[in-house]
């Protein structure tokens, strides 16, 4: 039942934003900003392109309200486009030259892990060596929490597809946790 009454109130405000109530534009960004950043977060990886592409999504999304189907669900509809902002962004990073590093050489690892952060930091260290799209689905059903039918909303994926790339980043997570000695046992849990 509040879902039925979420969604109409959503239809309502769309219908308003429609009508050029500005009002009810700064409703709608307010309900759904801080899911979007979210999202071009994890994407992104990095807080001020996450800001930008949410803006641009937003600003994008409101040009084409007219385009929304009100039979369908607005939060799948919007993370697409969010999705397809942050594509675009990571695209054209890829074009920009890698700049060099200031310092030359590979730091020197802390030998034993010690504690949370440690393992975070392995984790991090794991995930960002991972393909691509692994990661993205990995950080976006484990961290952000979205379902596998918003990832794929948001990737512009199957399902199937989303639920298969999780499941390889979770092994390939352990795998890769197992090599690095990080853990041995009670590493199946993560699986």
């Amino acid at each position: 039942m509040d879902s039925e009454l979420a969604d109409r109130d959503i239809r309502e405000l769309v219908r308003s934003c429609l009508a050029g109530q500005q009002e009810a534009i700064r409703e709608l960004v307010r309900r759904f900003e801080q899911r979007v950043y979210s999202l071009c977060l994890r994407m992104l990886g990095q807080h001020q392109d996450a800001e930008d592409v949410a803006q641009e999504t937003f600003h994008r999304a409101i040009r084409s309200l007219h385009r929304w189907d009100a039979s369908r669900e607005f939060e799948p509809w919007l993370f697409a486009i969010a999705g397809n902002r942050c594509r675009t962004a990571l695209g054209r990073r890829a074009r920009r030259p890698t700049p060099l590093p200031l310092v030359e050489g590979e730091a020197q690892g802390r030998p034993g892990m010690t504690g949370h952060d440690d393992l975070l930091e392995e984790i991090r260290l794991v995930l960002s060596d991972m393909r691509e799209e692994y990661r993205r689905a990995f950080e976006l059903f484990h961290e952000t929490e979205l379902s596998y039918e918003e990832i794929a909303a948001a990737l512009d994926r199957p399902i199937g597809t989303i639920k298969t790339w999780v499941h390889r980043a979770r092994k390939e997570l352990v795998d890769r946790l197992k090599k690095r000695q990080v853990f041995e046992e009670n590493a199946h849990a993560l699986r």
